[in-house]
């Protein structure tokens, strides 16, 4: 009995709402966002702008939701028993308990081929690099000769006429036709670009149809077009479809607009802002030319005043007196300068005879014989003195010397083994052999005996 209990009080037990969250988990970790084919039915769409429906096949459906904020991007209006293609993630709504798909895109079962080809020409373009920044050519700011590639009969390109002659009139505008859906379509495209590019007439292109349907709109989405437009030297704009719209061409193209109007837009200048440019340079060109023109006024008034004040024949008059002056003021300063010149004259003949030079070479040279026999005695009395001098050392070093003990005698005596001098018996012992060094020669000598 007591086990009985201990295995219920160790059961988990899930409520019905944490049963359904932790499936809805699971489902919703399990699946990525796939794409589910299948027919509509029970389809509701209520005031909230959401709309629910069943996706079913011959033996199976489940249901689905799409919200409001996906379904605003749909470009078709769904209907029971329509054909479609989904793409949504798995998930669970947990109020009833139901397995059910969050529909993020749909679109009719005829386009889902379409739009699998799409992607996969989208990616294999952009692993080549076809797509990247560095390949995008700059447009001109001015385009001398515009260029439009697109049906000469669609709503694309009267929009774009209506939109430069709007903006920009008087931009030379070459239209180059073609069709731009059904069989050949993109092939035509394609050699119409390539024709514009050989015959470079313009500096900007535009590439542009009105909307439509994926499949309205497949001949933008040719590989070979979008090799083209990539080899393209001329800068290219694309203007296709609305704006929800994107095709390869449009991902190759130097820029990209929503609509065939937002390229001519994009592409013309605008002939308004301009002429409000230019009209606000014009006046402030016509307020600068009056500022310099009452300025230049003002000079000539300044001028006109300066002359009159000053008259070549005043100016002549008052330079003829100041000259005169000058002249004057110069013959006097020349006769002052020649009197001062020559009482300085008769100072310097006054000394020059008083300091005659003579007698003073006469007196450096009895100075110059008397210091040279002065500085000769010296020499002699200095030279005297060194050799006695000199002498005195010589016979104090030979008394001092070594070598004049040795002549009388005497030996110095030193260790074999090291060289050094004995100047004691305890410094070696008896058998060591030593050197005794005489006035004349050398003996080797070995100690016999010592006597302290």
């Amino acid at each position: 009995m007591n086990t009985t209990t201990d295995n219920t009080s160790k059961r988990e037990i899930y409520s019905v709402s944490r049963l359904v969250r932790e499936t809805r988990s699971v489902l919703e970790g399990s699946f990525p966002l796939i794409w589910v084919s299948g027919e509509i039915s029970n389809l509701a769409q209520p005031a909230s702008g959401h709309i629910y429906f069943s996706l079913k096949d011959e033996i199976a459906q489940v249901r689905c939701a799409m919200f409001r904020m996906k379904r605003q991007k749909l470009r078709f209006r769904p209907d029971n028993g329509q054909q479609v293609v989904l793409r949504a993630r798995v998930s669970l709504y947990e109020a009833r308990g139901e397995f059910q798909l969050i529909v993020e895109h749909m679109e009719p079962a005829g386009e889902g081929a379409l739009r699998l080809a799409f992607e996969q020409l989208k990616q294999k373009l952009a692993a080549e690099g076809l797509f990247d920044a560095a390949h995008k050519k700059p447009l001109p700011s001015i385009p001398q000769q515009l260029g439009i590639i697109t049906s000469p009969s669609g709503a694309a390109i009267r929009d774009l006429l209506t939109v430069l002659q709007r903006r920009f009139p008087a931009l030379p505008v070459i239209i180059y036709p073609v069709q731009v859906q059904g069989d050949g379509a993109a092939e035509q495209i394609t050699a119409m670009l390539q024709l514009a590019d050989r015959r470079d007439e313009c500096d900007l292109l535009i590439l542009s149809r009105g909307g439509g349907s994926l499949e309205d709109l497949q001949a933008f989405n040719d590989e070979g077009l979008a090799r083209a437009i990539h080899a393209c030297r001329i800068p290219l704009v694309t203007g296709i479809g609305h704006e929800i719209d994107f095709t390869i061409a449009d991902f190759v193209a130097d820029q990209r607009a929503a609509t065939p109007s937002a390229a001519a837009e994009l592409v013309s200048p605008d002939q308004s802002a301009w002429l409000r440019q230019l009209q606000q340079l014009g006046q402030r060109l016509g307020l600068g030319q009056r500022r310099h023109l009452g300025h230049l006024q003002e000079q000539l008034l300044m001028l006109r005043r300066r002359l009159l004040g000053q008259h070549p024949s005043q100016r002549l008059q008052q330079r003829s007196q100041r000259f005169d002056e000058l002249s004057q003021r110069l013959r006097q300063a020349q006769q002052l300068k020649l009197v001062t010149l020559g009482h300085r004259l008769e100072k310097l003949l006054s000394r020059l005879s008083r300091l005659s030079p003579r007698q003073r070479i006469d007196e450096q040279r009895f100075r110059y014989r008397l210091n040279g026999e002065r500085l000769q005695q010296a020499m002699e009395r200095r030279l005297k003195d060194s050799q006695t001098r000199l002498n005195q050392l010589a016979r104090d070093l030979h008394t001092l010397s070594p070598l004049n003990t040795l002549n009388r005698g005497y030996a110095i005596v030193s260790r074999e083994a090291d060289g050094r001098i004995v100047r004691s018996d305890s410094e070696v012992e008896r058998g060591d052999r030593v050197n005794a060094r005489l006035s004349q020669g050398r003996l080797v000598c070995r100690v016999e005996e010592k006597d302290s």
